[in-house]
């Protein structure tokens, strides 16, 4: 590792890298996950459009159906000035479990692909998450419980896209395409049923549109790949170091050669 001395006068020193710089490492491949997962559209090429463009063909097909499938669940407009009970801490548990359950496995196990695992779920629900507030923030939709009309755009609610159902794909498609293909079916099931099983939760408890879970399930599954891209490439990661010496600061760059 080289690293360069940022005081009076700079130098060049070598240093081991420990637990501390490990991690700072980490949260260095996470800064640089963020920045690329913010310019991710300016580099996509021809078939991340495609995908894109059926994601969107989805969402708009979905939006066909709000209505129906508002009457299906029996979703009625609340009085105003009142919020029903959408079960938000029920609806968010079997994602947390998923993620929770993740971690908890890898370290009893003391299985470094576990906690990796975890984390990419913890990253990809966490980027996916910030993705859906933003977008919240910009279409304002209202939720089926304050109005009988799904064309309510630039209101004052936050129904799209669903963010339970994204960060539920987020985990779950992590959840699913992880480790070997020894057990892919079971974790296919499992991380996509409880993917699908939170959007059907967040329309039966009148907490969403059916575009909004859509959107959401497009989100989520995106970002999850982004994320296992960005950590399985076959390109040489990179990582930023820190250490703190005397007379100034030690800052390193370190890429592993072996992969």
């Amino acid at each position: 590792m080289f690293a360069a001395t940022l005081a009076g006068s700079p130098t060049l020193a070598q240093q081991d890298v420990g637990a501390d710089d490990e991690s700072r490492g980490r949260v260095a491949t996470v800064a640089s996950d963020v920045k690329d997962y913010v310019a991710a559209p300016l580099h996509a090429g021809r078939p991340q459009w495609v995908r894109f463009g059926v994601v969107l063909g989805a969402i708009a097909l979905a939006h066909q159906y709000d209505d129906d499938v508002r009457e299906h669940f029996g979703t009625v407009t609340a009085e105003p000035g009142t919020e029903p009970d959408t079960h938000d801490g029920r609806d968010a548990a079997p994602a947390l479990l998923a993620l929770g359950g993740t971690w908890i496995a890898a370290v009893a196990g003391d299985e470094d692909g576990g906690r990796r695992e975890a984390g990419a779920m913890l990253e990809a629900a966490a980027l996916s998450g910030a993705a859906s507030f933003a977008l919240k923030q910009l279409t304002a939709r209202e939720r089926p419980y304050t109005t009988a009309d799904p064309d309510a755009w630039g209101e004052e609610g936050d129904a799209f896209p669903s963010l339970h159902t994204t960060a539920a794909f987020a985990i779950g498609t992590v959840l699913a395409e992880s480790g070997n293909d020894r057990h892919r079916w079971i974790r296919r099931v499992l991380g996509y049923g409880l993917a699908v099983g939170t959007a059907y939760a967040r329309l039966d408890h009148d907490a969403h549109w059916l575009s909004d879970t859509a959107a959401g399930a497009g989100l989520g599954i995106a970002t999850a790949r982004f994320v296992m891209k960005q950590r399985d490439g076959d390109a040489p990661r990179g990582r930023v170091t820190f250490e703190p010496l005397v007379d100034g600061i030690a800052v390193g760059y370190t890429v592993d050669l072996r992969r």
